[in-house]
C-alpha cells in the first residue's frame, strides 16, 4: 500500500508503461473518398499551395484559397483554422494547418506546426483525424523523420497526468487514431513501421513523465524497484535485478550509502538488462540518477522551488524509458540499465561537510557539500557498471545547476572520455530535435577536485561546475569509452507548464537504434 497526499491508502499503482495507445496507420487513395471526422491540409503563407490542398480547394467551391486571401488564415508556422463541411461531407472538419513558406519549411516550423494542430483539436468531440501532412517538404529531413515527428508530438501534445488528481478526469475527448495519408511515393509498411517505432519511443517519454511527475512520497528508491520488477516481468527480454543496501554495503558501495543515511527510504541499486543481441555482445550501459527527493542533505536546499526536486530522479527515469523502448520493439541488442536511487535527506545521520568516504573504486571522497550528491551515487554505479565490460557507458543526471546557467533549457550538456561517442550522441540529438552541446573536459579543470583529507573532494568551486562535475565522475570511468548527460536544464519545466520533459528518452532511443 501508498499513502496519498489526502491520506487515504491505495493499491500500489506501478505504471502499465503502455501509455496513450493512440494509433497511428497509413492511409492512400483519393482525398475525395476520405471518410473523417476531421481531416488536416497544410497551408502556406507564401507561393504555391500543394496539389492535395488545391485539389481539395477546387472540390469545395474555392474556401480554402478564400479565408488565404481574407487573412482568416495566415499560413503562418502553427497557425491553425478550423473549417466546418457541410452535413452532406464525408469530411465533417477540415483544419488548415500553416507551416510557413513554400519551400522553406524548417524543422522548427514542422515541430511547431504538428503540435499547434493537435493543441487546437483536443477539445473537440472527435476521436479520429486523417493528416495529410506528411506531404511537406522538410529540407534534410526524409519520410522517416516526418512520421516521427507526427507521433511524438502528437502524444507529447495529449499528455495527461492525472495520478494523483482526484477531482478531475481525462479528457474524455481524446484522439485515438490518426490515419497518416501519403501519396504511393511512399508504401505502407514503410510509414507502418517508421510510426511503430516511434509510439514505441513516446511509450518511453511519457513513462518517463510519469515517474518523473510523481511526487517524491509516492515514487521512493522502493517504488522504483516495484516498478522495474513490474516492467520485467512484461517482457521476456528484460533480466531484472535489485540490490538491496546490505549488498552494496558488501560491495564498498560507501559513497551511494552515504547519501541515503539522512533518509528513512532504503537506497535500491536497479539493474534491468535488455537482452537482444547475442551473449558476445558487449552491451551499452545507460547509468541515470535516481534522487527520489533532494533536499540537500545538511548542506540544505532554499525552500522556494524545493517542490521541484522530486525531479532529481528524472536521469533514471529516463533509463525506464529507454529500456522499456528496447523492450517493447525487441531490439537486436544489448542495454544495461543501473538507476542507483535514494533520498537526499537531513537528519542525525546524515552525511555532514567535511566527511569522508570511500567508494566502491576505493578512492576516498571529502563531502564539502552535501547537496552534490549525484555524483556520490553515480560514481558507485559506474564503478559497478564496469562488471558488464561494456561497450560504451553514458550516465544520465539533473547533475548541476550550472549546466542551466550555461546553456539555459534548450540544450543538454554533454562530456565525456571518447569524441566519437560523443559524436553519436550529438548526431542523434539532432537527429530527435533532442539536441545537446559538448563542453570540454579538460585536465587543467581537476586541480580543482583536491582535497587536502581525502583523494578527491566532491566539488570544486563555483567555476566551470558542470566540467568539474563531470571531471568528478571521470575518476570512475577510465576503464571504458564514455559520456555524461547533464539534464538538469532539459528534464523538466517549471511555472504554469511544469512537468517533466521525458528527455533525453529520444535522443538515447535515436543513439540506440542508430547501433541496431
Amino acid at each position: 500500500m501508498v499513502s496519498y497526499p489526502n491520506g487515504k491508502a491505495k493499491q500500489k499503482h506501478y505504471l502499465s508503461f503502455r501509455g496513450i495507445r493512440m494509433q497511428f496507420v497509413s492511409k492512400t487513395g483519393s482525398i475525395d473518398k476520405l471518410s473523417t471526422p476531421c481531416l488536416l491540409l497544410p497551408v502556406f503563407s507564401k507561393g504555391k499551395q500543394l496539389e492535395i490542398t488545391t485539389h481539395f480547394d477546387q472540390a469545395h467551391d474555392g474556401q480554402i484559397a478564400a479565408v488565404l486571401k481574407q487573412g482568416d488564415a495566415s499560413g503562418k508556422a502553427g497557425h491553425t483554422l478550423l473549417l466546418q463541411m457541410p452535413a452532406s461531407s464525408k469530411i465533417k472538419r477540415v483544419l488548415l494547418v500553416g507551416f510557413g513558406e513554400q519551400g522553406n519549411t524548417s524543422a522548427e516550423d514542422y515541430t511547431k506546426a504538428i503540435s499547434e494542430s493537435i493543441n487546437s483539436l483536443k477539445n473537440l468531440p472527435i476521436k479520429a483525424v486523417c493528416s495529410t501532412l506528411l506531404a511537406v517538404e522538410v529540407s534534410g529531413k526524409d519520410i522517416d523523420w516526418k512520421v516521427r515527428q507526427l507521433v511524438l508530438k502528437s502524444r507529447e501534445a495529449l499528455y495527461q497526468y492525472t495520478d494523483t488528481l482526484t477531482t478531475s478526469a481525462p479528457d474524455a475527448n481524446i484522439l485515438e487514431k490518426c490515419q497518416l495519408w501519403h501519396t504511393d511515393d511512399y508504401t505502407a509498411k514503410m510509414i507502418n513501421s517508421a510510426a511503430d517505432t516511434a509510439s514505441s519511443i513516446a511509450n518511453g517519454i511519457d513513462s518517463a513523465k510519469k515517474l518523473a511527475n510523481l511526487p517524491g512520497n509516492i515514487c521512493t528508491p522502493s517504488y522504483l524497484a516495484e516498478t522495474a520488477k513490474e516492467l520485467g516481468k512484461q517482457h521476456a527480454s528484460l533480466k531484472v535485478t535489485i540490490l538491496d543496501e546490505a549488498k552494496m554495503e558488501a560491495l564498498g558501495m560507501g559513497s551511494l550509502l552515504s547519501v541515503s543515511r539522512g533518509s528513512r527510504q532504503p537506497a535500491k541499486l536497479i539493474i534491468m538488462e535488455h537482452k537482444g543481441g547475442p551473449s558476445s555482445q558487449k552491451p551499452i550501459v545507460l547509468v541515470g540518477k535516481g534522487l527520489t527527493f533532494d533536499a540537500g542533505g545538511i548542506s540544505i536546499k532554499p525552500s522556494s522551488g524545493m517542490d521541484e526536486m522530486k525531479y532529481d530522479m528524472c536521469g533514471g527515469a529516463s533509463v525506464f524509458g529507454v529500456i522499456q523502448m528496447c523492450a517493447e520493439l525487441n531490439l537486436p541488442i544489448n542495454v544495461v540499465g543501473v538507476v542507483p536511487s535514494s533520498e537526499n535527506l537531513p537528519d542525525g545521520d546524515a552525511n555532514k561537510p567535511g566527511d569522508i568516504v570511500t567508494s566502491m573504486a576505493g578512492l576516498t571522497i571529502e563531502i564539502l557539500n552535501t547537496d552534490a550528491e549525484g555524483r556520490l551515487i553515480l560514481c558507485d554505479a559506474l564503478t559497478y557498471s564496469a562488471k558488464f565490460k561494456p561497450e560504451v557507458v553514458i550516465d544520465i543526471a539533473t547533475l548541476t545547476g550550472a549546466c542551466v546557467v550555461a546553456l539555459g533549457k534548450h540544450a543538454t550538456g554533454l562530456l565525456g572520455n571518447n569524441d566519437k561517442l560523443a559524436n553519436e550522441l550529438l548526431d542523434a540529438g539532432i537527429k530527435a530535435n533532442d539536441k545537446a552541446w559538448q563542453l570540454p573536459l579538460w585536465d587543467e579543470y581537476k586541480p580543482q577536485l583536491k582535497s587536502n583529507f581525502a583523494d578527491l573532494a566532491n566539488i570544486g568551486g563555483p567555476a566551470g561546475g558542470t566540467i568539474t562535475a563531470a571531471c568528478f565522475l571521470s575518476h570512475f570511468t577510465e576503464d571504458y569509452k564514455w559520456a555524461h548527460l547533464d539534464i538538469a536544464g532539459t528534464a523538466w519545466k517549471s511555472g504554469t507548464d511544469k512537468g517533466a520533459t521525458g528527455r533525453p528518452v529520444h535522443m538515447l532511443s535515436q543513439f540506440i537504434l542508430d547501433r541496431c
